[in-house]
């Protein structure tokens, strides 16, 4: 992260950034662009409709290295990795002591390759907890595994319906992937690892190409007829459509992963009675929420009044009590409606439950909805 002591770090489109015409803001100690000058709105319909490319170059590439590495890993996460098939991707997370979320990940076993440049697990954390990601499993598995920071690497995400027919022209064989495989492709001739997933609800892909070629992989990308640049602005209304958290505002150490409503990320292998049962941090805690539910749920909220209800606002029920507060919120592009996701007692927490939201002094209406807010498009073959 920046001070005011120290500047802010910047990702090697930098430079390609500021030529295209970004805003750039502050963003988990980076310059990020937040909006290009066709603006968020034009971003986010871009990615529904067409094809969007994300600089995530600020994100934490990882590789953990070894015949123990997924064993391991297995000991910081509530996670099946043992099991994860070569070519697969898998949703992980990290948790504490108290069950609470230390950080979201994903994880891919990529093929075994002579040229060694991914190990056995390759791993792509948050930005802003990817120092302390790395620091934590260097020191809880480091001993059993070679972890391996990534910091040449560059991470671009193309998404979108049309994301394929763009990205097929460099290389064809990419249309093969499915949605959490990923393999090692050459893109106009660029040795890069990519994956088909993203952050926003779409079909895509996200790239991890050598710094010194991010800018020629960009330009590649950015010459094809349906992919337009977008920001973090679009990034943020489009996995919020999704129904998708983010790490520091929808999930943090203080929620679990049955709070947070991610159970789904936990194999029965992985769970009380499972053959590989608890190991990790915060075990009891997950295994006796599974079994008797959380105090509190995240939930979808969908606004009845066109005021968009932000993080932060407070929610009430109809007789006045206090429930909680919006931990993401916006007025969704794609649904035309105010979308949010906010911590709710489980009494409050089911589908079609009122709630009030506290906006300038007016208690506005809003209900809990199933998410996603928009249907997710992932291409599943």
């Amino acid at each position: 992260m920046s001070t005011p002591d120290t500047p802010l770090l910047t990702t090697p489109l930098n430079d390609l950034h500021l030529e295209l015409g970004a805003r750039m803001v502050p963003f988990a100690g980076y310059s990020m662009p937040v909006q290009y000058p066709a603006g968020l709105m034009a971003e986010h319909r871009q990615c529904r409709s067409a094809a969007a490319l994300f600089d995530v170059s600020h994100m934490g590439q990882l590789r953990l290295v070894g015949a123990d590495a997924a064993a391991a890993l297995e000991t910081l996460v509530p996670v099946d990795i043992v099991d994860l098939p070569v070519g697969k991707q898998r949703y992980a997370l990290f948790t504490n002591e108290q069950g609470g979320l230390l950080d979201d990940l994903m994880v891919t076993r990529p093929a075994l390759d002579a040229r060694a440049a991914f190990g056995d697990l390759f791993v792509v954390v948050n930005a802003g907890c990817k120092a302390q990601d790395i620091a934590h499993l260097q020191a809880g598995i480091g001993q059993r595994c070679q972890v391996i920071p990534m910091p040449e690497r560059a991470l671009l995400a193309l998404q979108g319906p049309q994301a394929v027919t763009a990205l097929a022209r460099l290389n064809p064989d990419v249309s093969s992937l499915t949605f959490m495989t990923g393999g090692r492709f050459a893109l106009d001739g660029l040795d890069c690892f990519v994956t088909r997933s993203g952050y926003t609800g779409e079909d895509g892909f996200e790239i991890s190409v050598h710094q010194d070629q991010a800018v020629a992989l960009a330009r590649a990308l950015l010459a094809q007829p349906e992919v337009q640049p977008a920001g973090l602005g679009a990034r943020d209304t489009l996995r919020l459509e999704a129904g998708l958290c983010l790490y520091g505002h929808d999930i943090d150490t203080a929620t679990t992963p049955v709070e947070a409503a991610l159970t789904w990320a936990i194999q029965k292998v992985r769970r009380a009675g499972g053959a590989r049962a608890g190991g990790y941090p915060g075990a009891a805690v997950i295994d006796a929420q599974l079994a008797a539910g959380a105090a509190r749920k995240r939930v979808g909220l969908l606004g009845q009044e066109r005021a968009p209800v932000r993080e932060g606002t407070a929610l009430f029920a109809a007789d006045g009590t206090a429930l909680g507060t919006v931990t993401s919120g916006t007025l969704g592009p794609t649904v035309g409606q105010p979308v949010a996701m906010a911590y709710l007692p489980a009494a409050y927490a089911a589908v079609g439950t009122a709630v009030f939201a506290e906006v300038r002094g007016k208690r506005l209406p809003m209900t809990v909805t199933a998410m996603p807010f928009t249907p997710n498009r992932y291409y599943r073959g």
